[in-house]
């Protein structure tokens, strides 16, 4: 058992939250636990405690974690009806200290607009706590293995409080700066990711169209300048046409939308961006929001009337130069 165990909330325990609360049990610390869709039996198993409520979580929990899916969705869990910020149990007549060492922290891990998470922090800190946002990468693979990368914005001071907690579930911990700086690094990264599926969908669908086998085609790319962790797992689940999440496209869809949004606020122009997220449109309009993203190939497809294939003997190719 840590000699460090410490109280933690985690709010949210779907396909990512889950596991990354899992990994909290494991490292010795007592966990409070919330869920719309209800707690996992085997979380109980381990020793997890069910929380009716974000109020009751944030009443018996040091650090709350929230794991969310949308920005509405943390606003709700923080400051609506039997919200975390009823339950924090500190007078409401704290001023802001900009950030308190004497109160409880607020950890959100959900991938949310950076302006919102800035005004929440605000308000967390009115109250005398502490607030960190935290969003990960690495998917479902990431928080299984304990292998995420986690980018937070927070103080100094508080960063180093919440540390060890984040090392229990990333492998990559990385303090950006300030409150909402972990969510515009979230958004960077849920750029250049989504271009890479892109990419990686267009490579293998033209190597499958012009008659070459694309498991052989990812496996020599995977050994050059064009390897990447998407190539390695989204090139395979395309070819496997293996597109249960994973993440889902909707959720991806939803972290470009705020990559566009925080575009046009920054007066800036993100056209590949704007492309992909198309994309991922027509794949919702074809009902697969609960897709992997890796599944955005199949729009690709249906504009080339053809179908990534596992054997060259079966693609089309391409004629000979005349």
């Amino acid at each position: 058992m840590s000699e460090n165990r410490m109280k933690i909330g985690f709010i949210g325990l779907g396909i990512m939250g889950k596991p990354m609360a899992e990994r909290l049990i494991k490292g010795g610390h007592s966990l409070f636990l919330h869920s719309r869709s209800g707690v996992p039996e085997e979380l109980l198993e381990q020793g997890g405690k069910v929380c009716s409520s974000p109020r009751e979580v944030a009443q018996n929990a040091d650090i709350i974690i929230t794991m969310l899916p949308d920005t509405q969705d943390v606003k709700r869990v923080l400051f609506g009806e039997n919200g975390v910020v009823q339950g924090l149990g500190l007078g409401l007549g704290l001023e802001s200290s900009g950030g308190s060492s004497t109160g409880k922290i607020v950890m959100d891990m959900s991938s949310i607009s950076p302006i919102d998470t800035r005004e929440f922090a605000a308000n967390i800190n009115k109250l005398g706590c502490d607030y960190v946002d935290a969003p990960v990468s690495g998917g479902d693979i990431g928080a299984r293995n304990a292998t995420l990368t986690i980018m937070v914005g927070a103080t100094e001071p508080v960063f180093e409080k919440v540390k060890s907690v984040l090392q229990l579930m990333g492998k990559t911990v990385t303090l950006i700066g300030a409150n909402g700086a972990g969510q515009v690094c979230k958004i960077a990264n849920q750029i250049i990711a989504a271009l890479t599926i892109e990419a990686v969908g267009e490579g293998l669908l033209f190597a499958s169209k012009a008659g070459a086998d694309p498991s052989k085609v990812r496996q020599a790319l995977m050994g050059g300048f064009a390897s990447s962790r998407v190539l390695e797992i989204h090139g395979e689940r395309m070819i496997k046409r293996a597109f249960e999440p994973g993440f889902r496209i909707e959720l991806h869809q939803k972290d470009l939308g705020l990559a566009l949004s925080n575009a046009r606020a920054l007066d800036i122009s993100l056209p590949n961006t704007a492309a992909v997220q198309e994309l991922f449109s027509a794949c919702i309009a074809h009902g697969g929001g609960k897709w992997d993203s890796a599944a955005m190939v199949k729009m690709l497809e249906k504009l080339a009337n053809h179908e990534i294939r596992d054997s060259a003997g079966e693609s089309d190719k391409l004629s000979s130069p005349k």
